[in-house]
């Protein structure tokens, strides 16, 4: 199975990835990582901070942007070449977001693509806000 080709795509193309955070994630994720910032496991130390609760690490929430262009747009075989990310709100265990990747520019000849990449919550708040670079795959 093959992504999209460049000559596939064309501007204004998207998909979106959709998921509701679990606690078994965000352990999932720390122990993974080896991030085990309080403001993500420990909830009498959360209770504490800015967010009075446990938030979801935010490089959490950016991988559901790797999920898009790994799997749907331009899926299977795309290189992940790039990728800037602005964190704008917190996830909280329980949050559902809706990552979503539109492609903003094809460079043909170089074989990449250039995405906006955002993702919301189930309230309609923008919690990430970036821009990526892929290669797509070369052919079928």
């Amino acid at each position: 199975m093959t992504g999209k080709t460049i000559g596939e795509m064309k501007v204004g193309d998207f998909a979106e990835f959709a998921k509701t955070v679990s606690e078994t994630d965000v352990y999932l994720y720390a122990g993974i990582t080896g991030d085990f910032n309080p403001a993500h496991v420990n909830q009498a130390y959360a209770e504490k901070t800015f967010f009075k609760t446990r938030i979801a690490h935010g490089m959490l929430t950016a991988g559901f942007i790797s999920t898009i262009l790994g799997t749907k747009l331009p899926g299977p075989g795309t290189i992940y070449l790039k990728q800037s990310l602005a964190f704008l709100a917190p996830v909280r265990i329980g949050d559902t977001i809706t990552a979503h990747a539109e492609v903003v520019e094809l460079k043909v000849e170089k074989n990449r693509a250039r995405f906006r990449t955002t993702c919301m919550n189930q309230e309609g708040t923008m919690v990430l806000d970036g821009e990526a670079e892929v290669m797509p795959p070369k052919g079928k």
